[in-house]
């Protein structure tokens, strides 16, 4: 039985409540620069944004100078991007030699300020025909050889940081054909079933290898639960979240509803980031961080996590770089909230 089936309405509550209490005790201070908010203790850090290749590129370029910004007040190197899918909306008409990629890529996340790998994953909007797949062209892009853009296949894993790593991630294609197996429709499409089941054969297979770091994270553009419109995904909670309980993996990343979350639940070893405030339009939440939390924001930004072999460390961080929400994570699975 899934988790959705698992869980009344009842203790969604009663856990968002609890968790909202221990947001209220101790909270840090808002500004971003705050040496207390945005403290280091020597961990490696990575910046994370999802749907951000809004074809008006405006909210785009501010949280794109935040993050900049960002990680020059506070002093560190990223050492990773995590691109977490509607990598691009409308249209990439030259496909790997469109010049968006140029524009709101390359010179957006400039490598002067994130010389680092950008790992990337598809979303629903490259998923689009227009002419050709988008998808397609992103990885053509990624074996260039001459970009940080990286994105081996629809579905990989690597770990991080590069040297002596303390993370497994499994970066995923969440682009699901809908339960009765419908993947194509016209402009958009998805995976086909046999590629849905391929992938989730290779998860599994994934999951079941000995560990060789403290931490697993798993990120795909769907997010398994949002209070977001878009809503709970049926068939990520029938395919994927139970290997998530199962292995007790970390925290899983999303973007999709353009809003930025951290949702708990009670006897659940997963934590559920989402970050899709990285340009497009933001949408109204449909259930509110008081009801199921602990945290449900509609707001542009971009998130910044930080590892260490004791603690996974999610801050998420607003347009203008202020902290409105953090939380740390331990290897047993024990999570703090910080503000």
């Amino acid at each position: 039985m899934s988790l959705n089936e698992q869980l009344s309405r009842r203790r969604f509550l009663r856990q968002s409540f609890a968790f909202s209490a221990l947001a209220g005790l101790g909270a840090l201070p808002l500004l971003a620069d705050s040496k207390r908010a945005g403290s280091s203790v020597g961990g490696s850090r990575l910046l994370m944004i999802g749907d951000w290749g809004y074809e008006n590129f405006e909210a785009q370029t501010r949280v794109a100078k935040a993050m900049q910004g960002y990680v020059a007040a506070q002093g560190f190197k990223a050492e990773a991007l995590f691109m977490l899918g509607d990598n691009w909306y409308g249209p990439l008409p030259e496909g790997v030699k469109d010049k968006r990629w140029q524009t709101q890529f390359e010179e957006m996340y400039p490598k002067s300020a994130f010389d680092c790998p950008a790992y990337a994953i598809p979303g629903n909007h490259d998923y689009q025909r227009m002419p050709e797949s988008k998808v397609a062209a992103e990885l053509e892009y990624a074996k260039t050889g001459r970009t940080r853009w990286t994105m081996p296949s629809h579905w990989y894993s690597f770990t991080f940081p590069v040297k002596k790593p303390l993370v497994t991630v499994i970066a995923l294609d969440s682009n699901m054909p809908s339960a009765e197996g419908k993947w194509d429709r016209g402009t958009d499409f998805t995976l086909k079933p046999e590629q849905a089941a391929d992938q989730l054969a290779w998860l599994k297979t994934e999951l079941e290898k000995p560990r060789t770091t403290p931490f697993t994270i798993a990120m795909g553009h769907h997010p398994i639960f949002s209070n977001g419109p878009h809503g709970d995904h049926k068939v990520l909670i029938r395919d994927w979240e139970p290997l998530l309980k199962e292995h007790k993996v970390h925290m899983y990343l999303a973007g999709h509803d353009h809003d930025m979350q951290h949702l708990e639940f009670e006897g659940h070893p997963t934590s559920f980031v989402l970050s899709g405030g990285g340009g497009a339009d933001l949408y109204n939440l449909k259930i509110q961080s008081d009801q199921r939390g602990p945290m449900a924001q509609r707001v542009y930004g971009f998130s910044d996590l930080e590892v260490t072999a004791e603690m996974l460390t999610l801050r998420h961080l607003d347009e203008q770089g202020r902290l409105i929400h953090a939380f740390t994570k331990k290897p047993d699975g024990a999570v703090a909230i910080i503000t």
